[in-house]
């Protein structure tokens, strides 16, 4: 029987190993650090760092570790995976190298101008004055990016002049998220989307398209976070969005990368919106979405598993996905989040939910032996219905019977679905 360690903490990494955990094949998962609320039978947090790779690496050989997945970007852009294939143990993600179209907002434009993919025209500045400058004579809405990793934060749609100079400043003045780049480009009409792909080398394995819902608030209003919900399969799009996608965006990539002597092995995310020319891409991830995780791994009717050790060993692999339900997944933050993050808000309510609702935790810890918040994104719900309507309904209707001091959540997830 299999041993799997999935490396990070929060909702993402609750639902892959508790996906894991479905596999006969699997009969442990490990989860490092994982969170307080992770307390399902045969799976254990580990109290190391996702950032201490040399710990991770001697768990990993001690406990005869069969398969290691990695969730968020960070350890991805410091070179877990590196780490781990200097020493022979088997691990699911990109290389350093390969992260960079995460890590690296000018590097994964490059990259797509090699692949002739369709994304914004933009332009790239590191210097604050002549930034400034560039955008007194653009048409507005523009979109400004931080150059590097944000935690999905470092994105800001610019309505006008002073919101734009503003933003620069902020970001190449005050250096509010560490970078010393941004990039600047037009603003894209249309319904944003996430493919996300499973990847080694040639073979590549569509997930059914999820949409995130990035802003804080009802109606898209307010600053960008890194997710307040999510749902899946995208009905209201063309059935061969998918394979449009595969084929103009993923694909080329991951040739074009080859091409580079960076071969892709890993999740890659393209965020994507599809204008009337088509999709464009937004951004690129090299993991899996976070909250769009909780509302598509659920979809896997195969074995996990089974899927990443063939791609792993480069077998044919040919994975199976429900088709009749709708998944929703709704995000319960700190009411300060995203500008800042709570802690100590009794979740009791979360711990005797309806059979037919899930809960996978994040910002968590016990507190006197209760579970309580400690974090911006603190858990998320999941159920599935037959459409958006029934989803929404079972979610909300149970959301809106509880007391929640301290703690927030969008009320129109999934409203788009049923445009």
């Amino acid at each position: 029987m299999a041993k799997v360690l999935v490396v990070g903490s929060g909702a993402r990494e609750h639902a892959l190993c508790r996906q894991l955990l479905l596999s006969p094949q699997v009969d442990k998962v490990f989860c490092a650090p994982g969170n307080a609320g992770m307390s399902e039978p045969n799976l254990e947090t580990v109290k190391i760092n996702e950032l201490e790779f040399d710990q991770l690496v001697g768990f990993a050989e001690k406990n005869q570790i069969d398969l290691t997945i990695v969730g968020p970007e960070l350890p991805l852009q410091k070179g877990i995976v590196d780490r781990f294939n200097v020493i022979g143990q088997n691990i699911f993600g990109p290389t350093k190298m390969a992260a960079a179209l995460e890590g690296s907002k000018t590097f994964a434009k490059e990259v797509m101008q090699k692949a002739e993919v369709p994304t914004a025209r933009y332009e790239s500045y590191t210097d604050e004055i002549t930034a400034i400058k560039a955008v007194e004579n653009v048409t507005y809405p523009i979109v400004i990016k931080a150059n590097g990793l944000a935690a999905g934060k470092g994105v800001v749609i610019a309505e006008d002049y002073a919101t734009a100079s503003t933003t620069v400043h902020n970001m190449l003045g005050n250096h509010q998220f560490g970078t010393d780049s941004i990039i600047v480009e037009e603003f894209l009409q249309g319904q944003e989307f996430s493919l996300m792909a499973f990847v080694n080398d040639e073979q590549i394995i569509p997930m059914p398209l999820s949409q995130d819902h990035k802003a804080a608030f009802d109606n898209d209003r307010g600053p960008n976070t890194g997710g307040m919900g999510a749902y899946s399969p995208l009905r209201q799009f063309p059935e061969n969005l998918t394979q449009i996608g595969i084929e103009k965006i993923i694909q080329p990539i991951v040739h074009a990368l080859k091409q580079d002597s960076i071969p892709f092995c890993g999740v890659l995310y393209a965020g994507l919106i599809l204008t009337t020319d088509g999709p464009k891409v937004i951004e690129f991830n090299v993991r899996l979405g976070d909250p769009e995780t909780v509302v598509v791994l659920p979809q896997l009717q195969s074995d996990l598993y089974e899927l990443l050790q063939g791609l792993l060993h480069h077998e044919k692999v040919v994975p199976t996905w429900q088709t009749d339900q709708t998944y929703l997944g709704v995000v319960i933050s700190s009411e300060s989040y995203p500008q800042s993050s709570g802690s100590g808000v009794p979740l009791t309510s979360f711990e005797n939910l309806p059979r037919d609702i899930n809960v996978d935790y994040s910002g968590v810890k016990r507190q006197d032996g209760m579970l309580v918040s400690n974090g911006g994104r603190v858990l998320c719900l999941t159920t599935a219905a037959p459409d958006i309507q029934q989803a929404q309904d079972r979610i909300y209707g149970w959301l809106n019977q509880q007391q929640l001091d301290g703690l927030r959540y969008r009320h129109d997830i999934g409203n788009k679905g049923k445009q």
